[in-house]
């Protein structure tokens, strides 16, 4: 049966604080001309299946460079351990979406494809409660690496389990298959399961990957995996901002020169699936009687 999506209400929201151990107030660090997150908000806001896009956050300072720049914002409380709990805060003053997407902040380079990549699973199966992103890893060394989350699935793409450590293990005969997949860190969920994630018990698995996702997994709820090619490039230190800054100078002068180059066009494609080019959505409506502490751009 084929459903019908454009009556679904997806709404994306972009957990943003100020305070970082590695690299405070990074969401408001100059990537050129623009903030890191009026990078990340650019990009989200290209998603075909977002109905409205929303930066969530704690800090006055983050909340006024985002309404600078045009964005929907939303103060949230302070003490959330997570950004899904600052998610899920967000979201349940929007009663009438149903999915909704967390996308991390300091990711200027984010995929508007693979968004929409990982909100297609469950707009066509509403078993799903939750669904993320993978990626086959292409450097062997990042299989060992316990700060590159590993995931693994069964032949449905469900979630088997995340882990720090290298899954599948190692075989001396066949060290490196090409059959390893890093967790990319996205997660849409059904509105309704995300308000009530927060109050799942915390299992032994979660507690020692330290991995959040694993509370699904543990209690008893299914996380659809889609693939893609989407290289994630977060900005945990100021040596990650200076590579995307040359990454994005890089794609601006191929660009200048005619190569029709897209700044992260150096990991995936650019252009949409009916072969355009991926366009900010400038017509996205405009949500009215918004719930209190959101602010309109």
């Amino acid at each position: 049966m084929v459903r019908s999506r454009v009556h679904r209400k997806i709404l994306g929201v972009i957990p943003a604080r100020y305070a970082s151990s590695r690299f405070p107030g990074k969401a408001l660090a100059k990537v050129d001309s623009r903030t890191m997150l009026e990078h990340v908000h650019e990009r989200v806001s290209m998603a075909r299946y977002l109905s409205a896009v929303i930066v969530a956050t704690d800090d006055p300072r983050i909340f006024e460079e985002a309404r600078r720049f045009g964005a929907r914002v939303q103060m949230t409380r302070e003490d959330h351990v997570s950004g899904s709990d600052r998610v899920a805060e967000v979201a349940s003053a929007f009663e009438d979406f149903e999915l909704v997407v967390n996308i991390q902040g300091d990711e200027p380079l984010i995929d508007p494809n693979a968004i929409d990549a990982a909100v297609l699973p469950l707009l066509e199966e509403p078993a799903i409660p939750m669904g993320t992103l993978k990626k086959r890893i292409e450097d062997p060394r990042e299989i060992t690496d316990p700060n590159v989350v590993k995931v693994v699935t069964d032949r449905f793409e469900n979630a088997v389990y995340f882990s720090r450590s290298p899954i599948p293990q190692l075989r001396k005969e066949n060290p490196y298959a090409g059959t390893h997949y890093k967790h990319i860190g996205l997660y849409v969920y059904r509105r309704n399961f995300l308000l009530k994630y927060s109050d799942l018990p915390i299992g032994p698995l979660e507690k020692g990957e330290s991995l959040e996702q694993l509370r699904a997994l543990e209690n008893g709820f299914r996380i659809r995996v889609v693939e893609t090619d989407y290289e994630s490039v977060g900005v945990d230190t100021p040596a990650d901002l200076e590579r995307v800054r040359q990454l994005i100078r890089a794609g601006n002068s191929a660009v200048n020169r005619g190569a029709g180059w897209l700044p992260a066009a150096d990991w995936q494609s650019a252009r949409g699936a009916d072969g355009e080019g991926t366009r900010p959505i400038t017509n996205r409506p405009q949500i009215n009687n918004l719930p209190h502490g959101v602010a309109n751009g």
